[in-house]
């Protein structure tokens, strides 16, 4: 069917369901959709009385299914409406009297269209397809084990709408129990390509209209001659959210170069009072060298620390490329005003007291100012923002100046100053600290749009508690992650942690599942807790991306060698099967009560040459793609020893073109801590007291090499 008749047609229907105050689709109704996009469903049709129904299954010809048609029954089961096996024409006509009758038990009031009588369908493996409105990502398709499995399991996964074949097929893939779809026990597969079309088409159906609130095909019955929906259930929604204002890709990029790389900032509510957020927010700037112009703003001060003060923005000579706001958030909107008519493009919003205490018709003021006069507001209820190669510290918590590739944001005030310790005591360069409270206007997208042009940045990771626009979020991750990886930590997985992350910042966590299948369909790595995602972000740039699956394991001790093959296949990474050639060479260094194979184990008592030449051999063969070390401290090979051997060796073979990953674990007394930083500032990322950690980092750069498209296989 042409692809505006079938709109033309399901326009009609919905139309008419909306006029008659209804919500939900009959079956009939559902199966008129269902005809016009394709979506396979077995023949029916409607009986309104016994006779129609026994002439009705004589066609169809063997059992069929007889099902109630109400608008105002839902769940057809639960009122006794279904019955499945239904054969000849005495059985028919009970059954249609029995549903009938059951129907008005369960609900006297309700309206009775007559008994639908449906062909069954042959015997198969019983799936769900359906389709949601989820308030993060709009219209989003599932796929998963349907029937009662879908209840129990959860084993259901998400894309957004709409879907083309191969991301319907990838989905097939994605659920824990794929293999039953590829048969098992002698059971043929499911016919692949059909349940691929269902998919999609369901997706296609939700994209045209916006109104369907919910689409569930459930079950459909999957088998190796195809896929039929045996029932379909449509619910229409209320009206469409407003649509948020949208601004250009040049539009934020202009607008984040000078809140990024401003040459003139103006501090609303300086003060010359120690302990006031004024104070340190303009103290900051001074002590950070930021070399471009200060300017203080206090209506009741002359001079501020040694500065010229102005009464209000529009006092200030010259242009002004970001404004931070220092005041009480009732004075915000005034001062706004006074931003706007100025034409500066940058409001960095401190104050707390706007969404996040209940104050929305606050936050929605400023934003309306902002829009009105096309200021980009960072905020409300932040620290502030970093931006070290420019020596921008406006914020009023402590400086941080060591300059490097890591971008770090945070929606938290409190997770935003855990980054900043993690950074300083790791000695992590970073090229941006960036708070985002509220996100009133700036959000996640509009920071992965700067981050992913910024020269500067090379590793983007990002503390979330919410998406404003999902969809937004992955299009500007699409475009960012071939170039950059970018890590998310997204908080609110649980209804308690969905709670508290509402409470906080004035907004909803999402559904956990949908975030976890669309972070990673747009190829963003997400980390399970805040360490992690911290980690991830200082190692990244560190790491060389891997160019093949084949990871070697070599380690002093056994059991370091056995909690490192699990790390690696938790990571989803591959050990290598080692090839008769390398593991003959491996052998030559491991005294005989070692162990050849993957892991290598060249036992605790081997001197430095054994680590050494081992390490050699891994590195030299090009089939070997990274390497996992598992050191542990003994007197012939002490830690530092060890450090440096290894950073020589990995040196040697960068300077002759060849680069692989290099993770080490080391266990030991305290002087392994030493031998891991001297490792990490030699690009070996090494860790103490962790089989978990290494291997962890080493799976991150594996699934950014993947979604970047520098690897085959699933990301």
């Amino acid at each position: 069917m042409a692809g505006q008749d079938r709109v033309a047609r399901v326009r009609a229907l919905l139309d008419g369901v909306r006029r008659e105050g209804r919500t939900a689709l009959t079956a009939p109704e559902g199966k008129l959709v269902a005809d016009a996009y394709g979506i396979a469903v077995p023949g029916e049709e409607l009986a309104r009385d016994a006779d129609e129904a026994v002439a009705h299954a004589e066609r169809f010809g063997g059992p069929v299914v007889m099902k109630i048609v109400s608008p105002d029954i839902l769940h057809k089961t639960d009122a006794g409406g279904v019955l499945v096996g239904v054969e000849g024409a005495a059985d028919v006509r009970a059954a249609f009297r029995s549903i009938v009758e059951n129907a008005r038990a369960y609900d006297v009031r309700a309206r009775i269209d007559g008994v639908q009588v449906q062909e069954l369908v042959p015997p198969g493996q019983e799936v769900i397809v359906g389709a949601v409105s989820d308030p993060t990502f709009g219209k989003v398709v599932a796929f998963g084990l349907g029937g009662v499995l879908v209840e129990v399991l959860k084993d259901v996964t998400f894309r957004l709408a709409p879907v083309n074949t191969d991301e319907a097929l990838s989905m097939l893939d994605s659920i824990r129990s794929a293999q039953i779809l590829r048969g098992v026990r002698g059971a043929l597969p499911v016919h692949r390509a059909a349940l691929a079309t269902q998919i999609r088409r369901v997706s296609e159906l939700v994209t045209d209209f916006p109104e369907i609130a919910e689409v569930d095909l459930n079950p459909v019955i999957a088998s190796p001659e195809g896929a039929v929906a045996a029932d379909i259930r449509v619910i229409l929604g209320g009206s469409p959210p407003a649509e948020r204002r949208r601004y250009t890709r040049a539009e934020i990029l202009a607008s984040m170069d000078r809140l990024m790389r401003p040459r003139s900032i103006a501090v609303i509510g300086a003060s010359d009072v120690p302990g006031k957020i004024g104070h340190a927010v303009l103290r900051n700037l001074v002590d950070g060298g930021f070399t471009g112009e200060i300017h203080p703003v206090n209506p009741r001060a002359d001079d501020i620390q040694g500065r010229k003060a102005y009464a209000s923005v529009t006092d200030i000579p010259g242009e002004v490329d970001v404004a931070v706001f220092a005041v009480p958030a009732r004075a915000v909107a005034l001062v706004l005003e006074e931003v706007g008519r100025k034409n500066i493009p940058n409001a960095v919003l401190i104050p707390s007291g706007f969404a996040e205490t209940g104050e929305h018709g606050l936050q929605d003021e400023i934003v309306a100012i902002g829009e009105r006069y096309g200021v980009r507001l960072l905020g409300p209820n932040i620290y502030g923002y970093y931006s070290t190669w420019q020596d921008v510290c406006a914020t009023f918590c402590t400086p941080y100046d060591v300059k490097g590739g890591v971008a770090l944001t945070s929606q938290s005030g409190g997770i935003g100053m855990a980054v900043l310790g993690f950074a300083r005591t790791t000695k992590t360069g970073v090229s941006a600290i960036v708070g985002l409270g509220n996100k009133a206007d700036l959000d996640e997208d509009d920071l992965l749009t700067w981050f992913g042009e910024d020269p500067h940045t090379t590793c983007i990771a990002m503390h979330l508690e919410d998406l404003k626009d999902g969809r937004a979020f992955v299009a500007a991750a699409r475009a960012t992650v071939p170039r950059k990886p970018v890590v998310v930590l997204k908080a609110g997985r649980t209804a308690a942690g969905a709670r508290a992350a509402g409470s906080h910042t004035g907004a909803l966590a999402g559904d956990d599942a949908v975030y976890d299948d669309i972070l990673r369909q747009a190829g963003v790595i997400r980390a399970p807790g805040l360490n992690d995602m911290l980690e991830y972000a200082r190692a990244l740039p560190v790491l060389p991306a891997p160019r093949g699956d084949n990871v070697v394991i070599i380690t002093g001790a056994g059991g370091s060698g056995v909690l490192l093959s699990d790390a690696v296949t938790d990571n989803g990474l591959s050990l290598m099967e080692i090839p008769p050639d390398l593991d003959a060479a491996f052998r030559k260094f491991i005294p005989p009560f070692g162990a050849a194979g993957n892991p290598v184990d060249i036992t605790g008592g081997e001197p430095p040459s054994t680590y050494e030449a081992t390490i050699r051999l891994a590195l030299e063969d090009p089939r070997v793609h990274a390497l996992v070390l598992g050191y542990w401290h003994t007197v012939v090979t002490p830690p530092m020893v060890f450090a440096e051997l290894t950073a020589r060796v990995v040196a040697e073979f960068r300077e002759l073109g060849v680069e692989k990953p290099v993770v080490a674990s080391l266990a030991g007394d305290v002087e392994v801590e030493e031998a891991c930083r001297y490792l990490y500032e030699r690009g070996v990322v090494a860790y103490p007291y962790t089989t978990e950690m290494p291997v962890a980092v080493l799976g991150a750069k594996y699934r950014w090499a993947r979604a970047a498209g520098l690897l085959g296989g699933r990301s």
